[in-house]
């Protein structure tokens, strides 16, 4: 008999993508989010439209109708002991709000199991990394405190390739999928809480998702890598990809910052993959640059950092200072990473000063 769990993830937009898996493989999902999108997800259910290999059109997901529950709410009346495993879905200068950030104090001191699939690594995970000072890496964080309470043995980290995002004409309960890739999660130090995520895993891709017109096999799976550098493998797509959408005037969208110039893009991320290596990652751990220069073909889009600094944000996940950083710390450098430092820098002071 299938063992269920109860999963509490602090996060609904892109949290949703994953407790929609979760639910549809028969788990209980509770979101941490705002009212509105609580509301919704509670009366509607969480929506999610995915593109399938074989498959016309989108394929629409319902939590309403799920063998699982998916649930919604606010940060209060909420106990984290009560769940199996958390998940993190904020973006990481979200948790310094006073009532993300007492939510966060409670998973602490619960003692609960963490898996994080922020883009940026919680500063707690990097303690797992042999080759990192993670205490020298605090200047990256919006607020490194929020991590002074987590134990490195009960968190790990899981890589967010999937690519989604919420439709500005759709109600806030609605995500749709623009690149359907699979969670790579790195094991715990436990066998026992690794053995949930295999669990998880192995649920998930049981699952087969009645259209109507028969049963098919959905994308974006959970695989469970017994590496701790697996999740890093997102480093050099976010940093050859994502964080060169920034401009010094606009955002470009990922395929333009990837293919505009083709050798200048596979340049710094093999020197992101080199960075990994010389800490200990092996070369399967690392996806090839070819494998992602044809997946950015399809990410037409800025990624949601540069549409967040063209939006007037004044604090962004900085995954390319931490990297910068990092590198720093074993003799190495890039320029075309310094000049993309350099202009986010920029662009966060023009952002700050306006607010």
């Amino acid at each position: 008999m299938q063992k269920t769990y109860k999963i509490m993830i602090m996060g609904a937009s892109y949290g949703s993508l994953l407790g929609t898996k979760l639910a549809l493989a028969g788990h209980s999902v509770h979101l941490i989010c705002l009212p509105a999108e609580a509301d919704l997800i509670n009366t509607e259910g969480a929506i999610v439209r995915m593109p399938v290999k074989g498959h016309k059109g989108l394929v629409e997901i319902n939590s309403k109708n799920l063998p699982g529950k998916i649930t919604a709410g606010g940060t209060r009346d909420v106990k984290p002991g009560d769940f199996d495993l958390v998940a993190l879905a904020m973006q990481e200068p979200q948790y310094r709000s006073p009532d993300v950030r007492k939510m966060l104090d409670a998973v602490a001191s619960a003692t609960v199991p963490c898996m994080s699939i922020m883009n940026m690594p919680p500063l707690t995970y990097l303690k797992r990394i042999p080759g990192v000072d993670a205490d020298n890496c605090k200047s990256a964080y919006t607020d490194y405190s929020v991590w002074n309470d987590f134990g490195p043995k009960l968190m790990t980290l899981c890589s967010p390739d999937p690519q989604a995002f919420r439709p500005p004409a759709e109600k806030v309960n609605v995500l749709q999928v623009r690149l359907p890739t699979n969670f790579k999660v790195a094991r715990f130090d436990s066998d026992a809480h690794t053995a949930i995520l295999r669990d998880l895993e192995k649920d998930i891709d049981a699952v087969r998702f009645d259209t109507g017109a028969g049963e098919i096999e959905l994308p974006v799976k959970l695989k469970t890598h017994d590496s701790v550098f697996v999740p890093l493998a997102k480093w050099s797509m976010l940093i050859a990809g994502n964080y060169r959408c920034v401009q010094p005037q606009a955002a470009r969208s990922i395929k333009e910052a990837v293919h505009t110039d083709l050798e200048a893009t596979r340049a710094v991320y093999n020197w992101v993959v080199k960075l990994c290596v010389s800490l200990g990652a092996g070369e399967k751990d690392l996806v090839p640059f070819e494998k992602y220069a044809n997946a950015a073909l399809s990410l037409e889009s800025p990624s949601s950092a540069a549409r967040a600094l063209f939006a007037g944000a004044p604090n962004i996940e900085r995954v390319d200072r931490l990297v910068q950083t990092i590198a720093k710390q074993n003799g190495m450098q890039c320029d075309e990473l310094d000049k993309t430092v350099a202009m986010i820098d920029a662009r966060l002071q023009i952002n700050r000063m306006k607010s």
